[in-house]
């Protein structure tokens, strides 16, 4: 447990962060006028300044936290959690760039740029949108509880300020959601986008000063680093080869070896599509003011964002090394601790109790700055849905004032937040990267075909876009709740229930974790089918019009 001392810094450090980000907010209040502003930061930020704050949006607590957490506990296999998101970055940023220059302030901008009945595309997008930043904000929230109680020194089975570990954690995520709340009411994307600013820096700080501790310790030599690991988890040459948490083999069991190897093929796919439906990083585009500046933020966010998830390697089979998954699991069963440890664990070889308490402060402070940005943007995204498409398009019949839809965005903001506050106490124990790859699977299936279709089948028509959204939304939201996550997981080797539902309850009907293989096909087809059925015909000249903007940013806002 860390110390008494430890723990002041750690609150100082968090005061600090919080008082800065909440005068940044005040600044934006006072600086923010009308819709443009509210939804775009009135399209003042250089490419840079994009750049920096699109990785900041990007790289999330689940990035931080839970993917240090998977390698530490589980090695290679945890890995391919880096290598989706990266990979899965660049296809994004090809397919946003061009969504950017085609629409004004969301995704559903875009999609009903180009077809007559425009109404039931925005609510479809509305729908989708709000959906998939619910399930995202889950992971960054749980997260912030995981975090939290490891820095506080809340442990399992003791108390802390006279409440339960679970009540302490429950306490974090509701001020974590209060917080980013108040970000995106009084801030809008001006707040965001600086705190997300902020900090990307100071996580990239903060991984490069573990990353480079962790490999001293090993002389440098990743060969060492590895080895220690392997060695140190228990399992020997197993943790450094695939295997070990996805597509096991079971000896005996042809069907759930069969079943393990098309959840892992379910969760890559989920990772590499999902990310191009995120409406978050869409949202975050619509803040430069034209297609140079789109560009430059896209060359910003790769430079970052590549080698963010190059040093998670060291993160995670670092914490293997020398934090040990004893260690890990006691604090944190799903492994959301595994980097806060490591930097305990490194700060105390280095200076000692004080060293250690004083690193643990400091990742902390921002891994905590990481989970607000985060959050923020996530909300931000969907309040801007919420006001601007349904109020602003579908309600108002797009005549809104100005005044209006920025006071329903405020409004919204706060719903958003609350539900996200009440789903992230009841989904506490999961571990955070898992949540985003579910959250990455429902993008995928709602949202991707339509994007994709959108922007390059000159045939496609508003039936398409609503059957393929709600087509992949309400698949992929029936398999999860059918999946063994909702219901019947238990671990094989300890007994302990890993399902949301208490164990003995089990009502699980489709054996897949991650339904990606499944529904992103059916959002396909949902959409090819629609667009068939549909009786309205695609409008030809609307079509060229939004290509145009869409590869030269000509005519874009």
């Amino acid at each position: 447990m860390p110390a008494l001392d430890g723990r002041a810094l750690t609150c100082t450090l968090f005061v600090v962060f919080v008082l800065i980000t909440l005068g940044i907010t005040v600044w934006a209040r006072a600086n923010t006028n009308g819709a443009d502003d509210f939804y775009a930061g009135g399209r003042t930020f250089n490419g840079a300044q994009n750049g920096i704050a699109l990785a900041g949006d990007y790289m999330s607590a689940a990035s931080f936290l839970g993917i240090a957490g998977l390698i530490a506990l589980s090695g290679y296999d945890g890995f391919l959690y880096s290598i989706g998101f990266l990979v899965a970055w660049l296809l994004t940023l090809l397919l946003v760039e061009l969504m950017r220059n085609a629409g004004r302030f969301t995704m559903a901008d875009v999609l009903a740029h180009r077809v007559r009945r425009q109404p039931p595309v925005r609510r479809a997008a509305v729908v989708s949108t709000v959906t998939v930043s619910v399930f995202y904000l889950l992971a960054q929230m749980v997260g912030a509880g995981a975090l939290v109680s490891l820095l506080l020194g809340i442990h399992r089975g003791r108390e802390f300020l006279g409440m339960s570990a679970g009540t302490a954690r429950t306490a974090t995520i509701v001020v974590v959601g209060a917080l980013m709340i108040c970000y995106v009411m009084f801030g809008g994307m001006k707040a965001t986008t600086w705190v997300q600013i902020i900090k990307a820096v100071l996580l990239m700080a903060g991984a490069l000063v573990l990353t480079g501790m962790v490999l001293a310790r090993f002389g440098f030599d990743l060969g060492s680093m590895l080895g220690s690991a392997a060695h140190a988890s228990g399992k020997g040459e197993a943790f450094l080869r695939p295997g070990l948490r996805y597509g096991k083999d079971v000896p005996g069991d042809a069907y759930q070896t069969i079943v393990n190897k098309l959840d892992f093929i379910s969760l890559a796919i989920a990772l590499l599509l999902g990310t191009a439906g995120l409406p978050h990083i869409v949202t975050r585009f619509f803040a430069v003011p034209d297609a140079k500046a789109a560009r430059t933020s896209v060359s910003w966010a790769i430079g970052l964002v590549g080698v963010f998830y190059l040093m998670t390697l060291a993160l995670g089979f670092g914490a293997a090394a020398l934090v040990g998954r004893k260690a890990i699991v006691a604090q944190d069963p799903s492994g959301n601790t595994a980097a806060p440890q490591l930097a305990q664990e490194l700060g105390r070889h280095l200076g000692g109790r004080v060293g250690g308490d004083i690193l643990l402060a400091f990742i902390g402070a921002v891994a905590f700055a990481t989970i607000l940005a985060v959050v923020a943007g996530l909300v931000l995204a969907s309040s801007t849905s919420l006001a601007h498409d349904y109020f602003g398009q579908v309600l108002m019949l797009g005549r809104p004032r100005e005044s209006q839809e920025v006071a329903v965005a405020r409004f919204a903001s706060f719903l958003v937040g609350s539900l996200a506050i009440v789903l992230a106490v009841v989904a506490r124990n999961l571990n955070v990267a898992f949540l985003v790859a579910l959250a990455f699977a429902i993008a995928a299936a709602s949202n991707l075909p339509a994007i994709v279709l959108t922007l390059f089948w000159r045939r496609f028509n508003s039936a398409g876009v609503t059957a393929g959204i709600y087509g992949g939304l309400i698949s992929s939201l029936v398999l999860v709740f059918f999946s063994p996550v909702v219901s019947g997981k238990v671990d094989p080797v300890t007994g302990e229930n890993l399902a949301l539902f208490p164990k003995g309850v089990d009502f699980h009907l489709f054996p897949l974790e991650n339904p990606g293989i499944v529904s992103i096909p059916i959002g396909f087809l949902c959409a090819v089918a629609g667009t068939f059925l549909g009786r309205e015909k695609a409008d030809r000249a609307l079509y060229d019009d939004m290509s145009v903007r869409a590869l030269t940013g000509a005519g874009s806002h």
